[in-house]
Parts: structure tokens; sequence; C-alpha cells
């Protein structure tokens, strides 16, 4: 898997990816401080409010941000972006009132939705080998979880020396790191698109992305991987203090279970996929995710919360979560031809959040309500949804050469030039605006 790394570009950008995760885990760490700053008790709601604000960008911003990433250069771009998220965290140390922050983390998250979108977008183009790119994915996901190790503990040993608004000047540091990482490599620019009007190129990732079976099982196993996640990252915590009785630590323990399991499933994928197609794993884990649910809901119904079998599903949990999660980008680079790929990107990240957007509070309110046994169970019974979903709508042959009739092409099209009827692998553009029936 590391081998990927002795190129040059991918390396400075997998590093770049690297420091911004460092910067924003020490800004979501301070986040929480300053809340309890400005807000007292009320910080839980003040909180909660920044997610959802997190969760609106993210929706609302990465399409838009998708339909004009193919207009910029990619390197120009992203380092704008990065400056202008180190900018906004400069200013969170200073602020003295809970709307300001409000303000300030809409700007963040709207650079980062527009910045994280065409980031994964440029990867393939410089990895453009499908086993070189399934490694750089799972290299992607262990960053994501090693960052929720490292950030946490980093955190904890700097605030034994300063105060938590110098965290911020972390982050700073970290988007500053991560713009000059990538401007010392070259980025392939984008494929030069047809002309489209603004409404077209906004919604044109949706419109691929919607009318792709494999996409649409893919926005349907990422609502089995939400439940799962939302069920460990809301409710560890009540989990553990509450009906554990147990200390932070023990919640830190509990959180690094459900990585190291992510991390176990992002080392091992890469040789799972390299003889295996990316349906069977990934609905797979999704079944991995309904059954982990399911069985934490017994055991607490018959012995209640115990640590042991608490750690344990967390771990398979993180195992699911991962092997559905990683060779997402696998389906995406699949399904769009270049000049397209920031838009469909795009909408990835935009669909896939808005399944967090649902169940984040769902997950908090069940818990809350019901407690943790009807928690788990109707988590699972989402997460089946889901995996459900992925079955159907996810033909088993999408990626194969599959028959069909041009008729609304004219004679001459060059792409009719072996007959108006003939087959090949399908990829919605301008010239199968629908996928072919069967």
């Amino acid at each position: 898997m590391l081998a990927i790394l002795a190129d040059r570009t991918y390396r400075h950008l997998f590093l770049a990816q690297i420091v911004a995760l460092l910067g924003t885990g020490l800004a979501t760490i301070a986040l929480g401080l300053l809340a309890y700053d400005l807000s007292g008790e009320r910080a839980g709601l003040v909180l909660g409010t920044i997610f959802t604000i997190k969760m609106v960008a993210y929706v609302g911003i990465a399409p838009i941000a998708g339909a004009f990433a193919n207009r910029w250069p990619r390197r120009k771009m992203l380092v704008s972006l990065d400056l202008i998220r180190a900018a906004v965290a400069l200013c969170l140390p200073f602020v003295s009132e809970v709307w300001q922050v409000y303000i300030l983390i809409f700007v963040l998250q709207s650079a980062s939705a527009a910045f994280t979108p065409t980031f994964q977008a440029t990867i393939p183009d410089i990895l453009p080998e499908e086993d070189r790119y399934t490694r750089a994915l799972s290299l992607s996901r262990l960053a994501y979880d090693l960052e929720n190790i490292i950030s946490p503990t980093l955190a904890a040993i700097l605030l034994i020396f300063v105060s938590y608004q110098t965290l911020f000047f972390g982050t700073v540091i970290g988007f500053a790191a991560a713009a000059l990482l990538v401007v010392s490599v070259l980025l392939p620019n984008p494929q030069p698109a047809a002309p489209r009007g603004i409404y077209d190129r906004t919604t044109r990732g949706m419109r691929i992305y919607l009318a792709t079976p494999r996409l649409r099982g893919l926005l349907s196993l990422n609502l089995a991987a939400a439940a799962a996640g939302a069920m460990v990252l809301v409710n560890t915590v009540v989990l553990v203090r509450s009906d554990l009785g147990l200390g932070e630590t023990q919640v830190a323990i509990a959180l690094g279970a459900f990585g190291g399991g992510s991390m176990l499933a992002a080392i091992l994928l890469p040789r799972l996929l390299d003889n295996r197609p990316d349906r069977p794993v990934m609905i797979g884990g999704a079944a991995v995710l309904v059954a982990s649910l399911l069985g934490l809901s017994l055991l607490s119904l018959v012995y209640g919360i115990q640590w042991a079998p608490l750690l344990v599903g967390w771990l398979i949990v993180g195992i699911g979560y991962s092997t559905v999660l990683t060779p997402s980008g696998r389906l995406l680079k699949r399904s769009a031809h270049a000049e397209d790929r920031p838009a469909v990107y795009a909408a990835q990240f935009a669909l896939s959040h808005a399944c967090w957007l649902v169940t984040y509070p769902l997950a908090g309110w069940m818990i809350t309500v019901a407690g943790p046994t009807i928690a788990f169970a109707s988590l699972a019974l989402l997460a089946a949804t889901g995996m459900v979903g992925g079955v159907f709508l996810w033909t088993q042959n999408d990626a194969g050469t599959i028959e069909h009739t041009h008729s609304d092409l004219p004679d001459d099209h060059p792409h009719i030039r072996q007959g108006r009827s003939h087959s090949h692998p399908i990829v919605i553009d301008d010239y199968h605006p629908h996928w072919p029936r069967a």
C-alpha cells in the first residue's frame, strides 16, 4: 500500500491531507471549549448548531462548487481554499459572540465543501491505474481514522502548556502547510468541457449520480454507514458515561475500537478488491453493520450495556463502516468522464452528508427518549434499509458492456459509426443521458 507514496505528486497531496486533517481536529476540540466559554450550559446547543451549519454548507455548497471546479486551475483553486480556511481559523480565537462563530464556521465549512470534492477528483487523474487508486483510497481512510486518534492526543498535550485558543493557531498552521504542499507539485488541469448554462453545470453532477445504478446503490449504502456511524459518534459518550458509569478515558478507548476496526478494514481492502468486485464487498460491509447493531441491541436487552461487548461491537462496526465507504471512490471514478468527475464527487459529498444530516439527530433523539436497546434496533433498521436499497438499486452487471440503441443521434454522428445499436460500458453523458434498459 505504501508503495504509491513513491509518486511525488500523490505523496505531497497525501501529506497535505494529513496536516489539514490534524488542523481540523484541533479546531473541533477548540470549538467545543470555545462554545462552553461563550455560552456555558448552552454549549451543547451551540455545538449542535455548529454541526448543523457544517452539514447544511456541505449539502448546499458542494454541488455549486463542483459545477465550477472544472473551470479553474486545480492547484490555484485548492491553494486558495486552504488559505481561506486558514484565514477563518485565524479569526476564531478573537470572537466574542456566538453569532460570530456561526458566520465563521459557515465560511470555513463552505470552503471545505468546495475543497474536498475537488481534491478527491484530482487523485484519480494522478493515479489512473485502478489498483494504485484503490490503495490511495485505503491510505486516505487510514488518515481519517488516525486523525481521530492523534488530534485529541495532540490537543491534550498542548492544553497542558497553552490555552485552547492556541489550538486554532495550530489549525492555521495545518491549512497553511497544506497549501504549501499543494503549491509544491504540478496538478493536471481540468479537462475542457462543453459550454453549459449555470443550471446545467450546477445540476449535472447530481443528474449523472442519480441516473447511474451503482451510484444510487452507493447512496443507499451511505445511509447504512451513516446510521451505524451516527450511533457510534453521537452515543458513545452516553453509553460509556451514563450507562456504564465510566470515565473520559473509556470514551476515548471505545472510539479507538471503532477507529481500529476501520483501519483494519482499510489495510485489508486493497488485496480483497484486487480479486473481488466492489458490489458484494460493500454490501457485505453493510450486512456487518446491520448484524453488529442488532447483536448489540439484543445483548443490551438481555444483559444491559456491558463494556467488553460494546468494545467488540464498535470494532466490528468500524470494519463494516470502512468496508462500505473506502471503495466508493472507485465507483465515482468509473461512473464519470474526467471532465465531469468534480461535479460527481461533489454530488457524492453533498448526498452522503445529507444522510448524516438525518442520522445524527435521529441517533441522539432515539437514545434520549427510548434508551440504548431501541436506539440500537432503530439504527439497525435504518442500516438494513440502506443495505436492501443497495442490493436492489445497484444492478449486478452495470459495469460491463450493455447493448443499447441510439435513436436520437443523426446518421453521421461519430458515436454511431459502428451502428445505432451497439454495446460498451455505459457512463452517463450527453450521448447517454439515461441508463439503458435491459
